[in-house]
């Protein structure tokens, strides 16, 4: 017996079958990763969220700012006159997302992973912002946005979360921790003259209550600064719509924004700082100018 278990040719046949068995357990497994993958669809919810916060006509005032584009252009004179503006548009839409990337995105980051702090983070922000025109900028954005869940869409999320309900407590209590952070700031901010109610923080805390995914939220807040600041040179007439429809749709940018994002993913809101000390120049001298189309 032992002689017959020894044959070189029955451990062949033996490995061979094992082989065989294990082939087929990894075949049936595999086959059950892909029907359960096929039965978990993303959330309609969050994909529907995706979109309002996306959709150019978000009553949130970006129609009305620059970004610093308006004074950067101005004091960046062509010679001659009539030379292209597009290499120096190229260069400030660079610099303005590196820019927001380095003192904006930590505190949406931040906000959406801890949102009891959103007071603390609204505060901190409005401190680390010296240049007035860009803090004016950010607040009137931040309560725009503010008033658009207030007035638009928080009783349809209220509904949703009613008919459909949560399966998990862990998961409902942290979306009811978040909408009470959201509902505590709209009082303070009603109630209180400390609280000032700047974009990057609201940000961060409104995508997460609308269940938006983190790396979504962060993406969507650089894209919606480039895409402000490419209808901004269409309106100065620095390139036209299709040109414009160009560099949104650019690999080149769709590169930035995840580099930008994949940086400042770890970043702390301690550690965020201006990484463009000019910037705060071109953005505040915008009320110097002769003339302007913009209010910042």
């Amino acid at each position: 017996m032992s002689a017959n278990n020894d044959n070189p040719q029955s451990l062949k046949d033996e490995i061979a079958e094992l082989e065989r068995r294990l082939q087929d357990a990894k075949s049936r497994l595999g086959h059950s990763v892909s029907i359960t993958a096929q039965a978990t669809p993303p959330s309609d919810a969050a994909l529907h969220a995706l979109l309002l916060l996306s959709d150019s006509a978000l009553p949130l005032g970006s129609f009305a700012f620059s970004s610093g584009l308006e004074s950067y252009l101005a004091h960046h004179k062509h010679s001659p006159p009539s030379a292209s503006q597009l290499p120096s548009f190229h260069t400030f839409l660079r610099l303005s997302l590196s820019t927001l990337a380095s003192t904006a995105l930590p505190y949406v980051l931040e906000a959406y992973r801890n949102p009891g702090g959103i007071e603390t983070l609204d505060n901190d922000f409005d401190a680390s912002t010296p240049c007035t025109v860009a803090r004016r900028a950010s607040i009137a954005q931040g309560r725009a946005l503010l008033a658009v869940w207030d007035r638009s869409f928080r009783a349809q999320h209220s509904n949703a979360r009613t008919q459909a309900g949560i399966s998990s407590g862990i998961n409902r209590a942290q979306g009811d921790s978040a909408i009470e952070a959201l509902a505590s700031f709209s009082t303070s901010l009603r109630t209180s003259g400390d609280i000032n109610a700047h974009l990057a923080p609201l940000w961060g805390l409104i995508t997460r209550v609308l269940s938006v995914p983190l790396h979504d939220s962060a993406y969507l807040f650089l894209f919606s600064h480039a895409r402000t600041v490419i209808s901004a040179a269409v309106r100065a007439s620095v390139m036209g719509p299709y040109q414009a429809q160009a560099v949104l749709a650019s690999g080149e940018l769709q590169n930035r924004i995840r580099t930008l994002v994949e940086e400042g993913w770890d970043k702390r809101v301690e550690d965020a700082g201006q990484s463009v000390p000019v910037m705060d120049l071109w953005v505040g001298r915008h009320e110097k100018l002769y003339s302007r189309i913009f209010n910042s």
